[in-house]
């Protein structure tokens, strides 16, 4: 016990030049330990300034009492305290609800340079991994909580992960701590609960260092997926090429040098991608990968995903979302040619160079359309997309210059993008430009 204040701040050196450590101050025993300790070692050492953060969640009559024990708790120890009341939405699963609801105002306080600092301790870390091991969880689930990770423009520390339950309850007891003991804790229809007040002890009973060996096992499970981590950046490396779409802004891949891997690697390398574009797809939804690899060559398979749609066109896999999804109006008239038009759901355009004399109209592809080239002649706008190897989701959305019923101009194309010799050209920018990391 008299070990724990070295071990914490042995934790947390490498933030001891953070602006804030907040604390997570649920009241309970983890995080009321910890704001005790962090209070205690900064009569001693020089630390980042303290400050706890509550949040009610109000769901159930017991919690109304919780804001007011936590407001005494840090005044006695002199921690200033700022209670959020939050809102959590309905759903399948209340705690995710509740958590999400709760992330959400960490996120929000937590600037630049600021440590949130949590009080899951080994006992949790134990249950994570069993909990998620139920669920068929991958290696990156299975390394269950990280010491450390981004949240809102800062960093989540657990400094208690290597900290056994019953060691902060010597603490508490011999400090002599209030704390709140939350009767949902006692709710065995949550599978936490349940694994924690009936797995638990049986597995503690029959193999009394369990839950020590699978914080550890989880531990190498994280080192493991680090270096699946190091092989996905290397294959991506590969398959990160240039390409004649740059200015779409589109986060993509080449196809080849993913398909060369080994089914194993693609997923890997796939997932690693993926991860900050949209929620991953479990082990049966990855069908669509395959079947997306698969399909004919003059095809354009789309993979549907929890966020978005990955597009296999030009040789190119293409990340898709927001307004990508959404098609644009038919047809807008544009009055101003000096100034930029927006688009419904299509960014917007503009001109360089002297603005053609109209009546002008942005319209998009609706097929048969021909367009006059001074050196050809006219052309089918089919043929002359495919000339240029136009990726297929782009091509309905590709806005077309009209002056009445003749087709002058198409955006960003290189020798399409003007009318004949006329000393303009038609810039396309395309929707949410910035969009596609969520």
């Amino acid at each position: 016990m008299s070990d724990l204040p070295t071990r914490l701040l042995l934790n947390l050196a490498a933030w001891r030049n953070a602006r804030t450590w907040h604390i997570a101050f649920s009241g309970g025993l983890d995080s009321t330990v910890l704001l005790h300790l962090l209070a205690d070692l900064a009569k001693h050492h020089s630390l980042p300034a303290l400050s706890a953060i509550h949040i009610h969640h109000g769901l159930q009559a017991a919690a109304d009492a919780w804001p007011q024990h936590c407001q005494s708790v840090c005044d006695t120890l002199g921690v200033p305290l700022l209670i959020e009341r939050v809102s959590v939405q309905p759903g399948a699963s209340l705690e995710r609800a509740a958590r999400d609801a709760r992330y959400a105002v960490f996120s929000a306080l937590t600037q630049a340079d600021d440590v949130l600092l949590t009080g899951q301790h080994r006992d949790d870390q134990a249950e994570t991994l069993l909990f998620r091991l139920l669920r068929g969880a991958g290696v990156r689930g299975l390394g269950a909580m990280p010491q450390q990770r981004p949240v809102g423009q800062g960093t989540l520390i657990r400094p208690l992960l290597d900290v056994a339950r019953t060691e902060l309850e010597r603490y508490a007891k011999a400090h002599q701590l209030r704390w709140i003991e939350d009767p949902s804790n006692q709710d065995r229809q949550f599978s936490r609960n349940y694994l924690r007040h009936q797995v638990m002890p049986l597995l503690s009973g029959r193999w009394p260092q369990a839950q020590a060996s699978m914080a550890r096992s989880a531990a190498h499970l994280r080192e493991a997926q680090g270096l699946l981590d190091e092989l996905a950046q290397m294959d991506l490396a590969q398959a990160s090429t240039a390409h004649d779409f740059q200015w779409l802004r589109l986060p993509s891949l080449e196809l080849a040098p993913l398909t060369a891997l080994s089914a194993a690697r693609q997923r890997n390398a796939l997932s690693h991608w993926l991860e900050p574009l949209t929620r991953l797809p479990d082990t049966d939804h990855w069908s669509g990968w395959a079947n997306l690899c698969d399909a004919a060559i003059d095809a354009s398979p789309v993979w549907r995903l929890a966020d978005g749609e990955l597009h296999r066109s030009a040789g190119r896999v293409w990340w898709l979302s927001g307004d990508w999804l959404h098609a644009p109006a038919v047809t807008i008239d544009w009055r101003d040619p000096s100034a930029a038009l927006r688009l419904p759901n299509n960014g917007r355009v503009m001109f360089s160079g002297q603005t053609p004399v109209g009546p002008l109209r942005i319209g998009y592809r609706q097929g048969g359309e021909v367009m006059h080239l001074a050196e050809r002649g006219h052309r089918d706008l089919k043929r002359l997309l495919n000339e240029r190897a136009v990726p297929a989701f782009v091509r309905g959305r590709l806005p077309l210059l009209f002056r009445g019923a003749e087709l002058l101009a198409v955006a960003n194309l290189p020798g399409l993008d003007r009318h004949g010799q006329d000393d303009w050209s038609l810039h396309w920018q395309p929707t949410g430009e910035d969009q596609g990391l969520s």
